[in-house]
């Protein structure tokens, strides 16, 4: 018999809130007969308002991450919040772990919800993705908010000592924790003033990877293995839509640095 989870216990508290506040879980198949993409959408869409997409980072799942936001946002705009592939019930059989192909599945996502115009938000990872998205779809999206996403890197900064972890496989590790270790690693590397987890019983914290990081780990893997790939400041398309950069002064993930490079390099 299964043990009570705290986790997802908690998950159903925030799958309460998105209800509460207006949305519904879909699932769409991109008809390829490969992929399929959940996401949360309104439950009655007010043509009145604009659309606002909401994209993930590495991680918790979406809910997690754009609970505490809802609130602000929901009054204002449809709010359109998608698991990327290999998060959540989003899942693909094809090969490809580009960010380009992420933001090719959001938008199908997104069209199969009639949705023709939209802002977005990319977090972190999500921002890779977004920028991908108001790159290949300039007439469907019409800003964008950059959080801490350094889409200006290139596979040099890598050998180039730019990030305290230069190294692709520690830091895919680190990424999707397996031990409470790991977890307790992952927490001091992305939180300025970490919680202190490091005072919580094992068995919460392996409850907690057991929920979040227990599946697509391999599969995750190679989507952080994806980014730097053959990546070169030259290749990076320009947007020409308004754009909104956002950054944490301390981020240890993504330094700062980063932020400025975006500004003077692409806009």
């Amino acid at each position: 018999m299964p043990c009570f989870s705290i986790t997802q216990s908690k998950n159903s508290c925030h799958r309460f809130t998105f209800a509460r506040a207006g949305l519904r879980s879909a699932i769409t198949d991109l008809k390829d007969g490969a992929t399929t993409m959940h996401c949360w959408v309104p439950q009655s869409p007010n043509p009145s308002k604009p659309n606002l997409l909401l994209i993930h980072g590495f991680g918790v799942n979406a809910m997690w991450q754009f609970v505490d936001l809802l609130r602000h946002v929901t009054p204002h705009y449809n709010v359109y919040v998608p698991d990327l592939v290999f998060f959540g019930d989003s899942y693909t059989t094809r090969p490809d772990r580009s960010e380009w192909f992420q933001a090719e599945c959001v938008m199908q996502a997104m069209e199969a919800h009639s949705v023709r115009r939209l802002s977005l938000v990319g977090l972190s990872y999500g921002g890779f993705v977004g920028y991908s998205l108001a790159a290949m779809y300039k007439e469907a999206v019409e800003r964008v908010v950059i959080c801490c996403a350094a889409v200006c890197l290139e596979e040099k900064d890598l050998w180039e000592g730019a990030f305290g972890i230069s190294d692709l496989d520690e830091a895919a590790g680190i990424l999707t924790p397996q031990t409470p270790e790991k977890l307790k690693e992952l927490v001091r590397y992305t939180f300025f003033k970490p919680p202190p987890v490091g005072l919580l019983p094992s068995c919460l914290l392996m409850d907690f990877i057991q929920a979040m990081y227990s599946e697509f780990v391999q599969e995750k893997k190679e989507l952080i293995h994806a980014i730097p790939k053959n990546r070169k400041l030259s290749d990076l398309p320009k947007i020409p839509q308004p754009t909104l950069i956002v950054w944490g002064e301390h981020d240890q993930v993504f330094p700062v640095e980063f932020a400025h490079k975006l500004k003077r390099s692409v806009f």
